[in-house]
């Protein structure tokens, strides 16, 4: 395998033509064409091997589905909608063409569910596989969903089953919540994507706020999740969003809270302050 044969590879599998895409993979740069009153999302994500994935627990498919699901809850998470996708792969000596081609297959199969199209990335060498995926996507202009808008008195609200990732081993698919997200535009003051947990979280979008949270001491969690794995398992890629009283919430969400006046940051489940619990790659 050469560079050559495993860029046209990519490109056999992922070089068609999508929505405002006038020029794709193969120059230097893809040239892409947002409609009349929208503003660009941009996000980036990491999959590294022993770090996001086992070779001996994800398939290729797995990882690529994965890879690519990450921006897309980013971008969910934001209200807005995904358009393209730019993928960047090292990879090491055991990668060869056939689990490539299953990577991007894996990606693929997602990235069409919603219509995603790869326009472009890189490819090299390393020691552990290393993808580097962005996703671009849009919003209406001024209605991109954030982190800094909680208020006093807002219900706190997340969506699915909490702990489902660590549940079954990180070995699952994770499903954007995207259609979600576009519902939330105009309804919810804050949102974000569980991707870390929702003790840790919920405290960054508290931080942003300016506000502390209750948590009322029920969560919707997986069968078989421990309180922990709800609070602080991670990779759920579930939305956590925050609600303003007398708003109708769609009905995929659960209350689970409340946003209240205090700390920056401070996050207390049943009357109890929660400490530092979630992934954090630096701890």
């Amino acid at each position: 395998m050469d560079e050559l044969s495993l860029v046209s590879a990519i490109r056999a599998c992922c070089g068609g033509r999508g929505r405002g895409v006038a020029l794709g993979i193969g120059d230097d740069c893809a040239i892409l064409r947002l409609r009349r009153g929208e503003e660009l999302l941009a996000t980036t994500d990491f999959v590294i091997e022993d770090v996001h994935f086992r070779r001996k627990t994800h398939t290729a498919a797995d990882v690529g589905w994965k890879a690519l699901a990450r921006g897309l809850s980013d971008v969910a998470a934001m209200g807005g909608e995904a358009r393209w996708a730019l993928v960047s792969l090292a990879l090491p000596k055991w990668a060869d063409l056939r689990w490539v081609r299953g990577f991007y297959g894996g990606l693929r199969a997602l990235g069409d569910r919603f219509g995603v199209t790869v326009v472009g990335g890189d490819v090299s060498r390393t020691e552990k596989l290393t993808a580097d995926v962005v996703v671009l996507g849009a919003a209406p202009r001024g209605k991109a969903l954030r982190r800094s808008g909680a208020r006093v008195g807002d219900g706190i609200y997340v969506s699915g089953a909490l702990g489902h990732a660590a549940v079954s081993g990180y070995r699952d698919r994770p499903e954007p919540r995207l259609e979600l997200g576009k519902k939330l535009r105009g309804k919810a003051t804050a949102c974000m994507d569980l991707s870390d947990g929702l003790g840790l979280d919920l405290r960054r979008m508290c931080e942003e706020s300016g506000v502390s949270a209750w948590l009322d001491g029920v969560l919707p969690a997986a069968p078989g999740a421990t309180l922990e794995q709800a609070l602080g398992g991670g990779e759920d890629y579930e939305l956590l969003c925050t609600i303003p009283a007398g708003v109708a919430a769609p009905r995929e969400l659960t209350r689970v809270g409340t946003v209240r006046k205090g700390k920056a940051g401070e996050v207390w489940f049943a009357g109890v302050k929660l400490g530092r619990t979630g992934w954090d790659p630096f701890r």
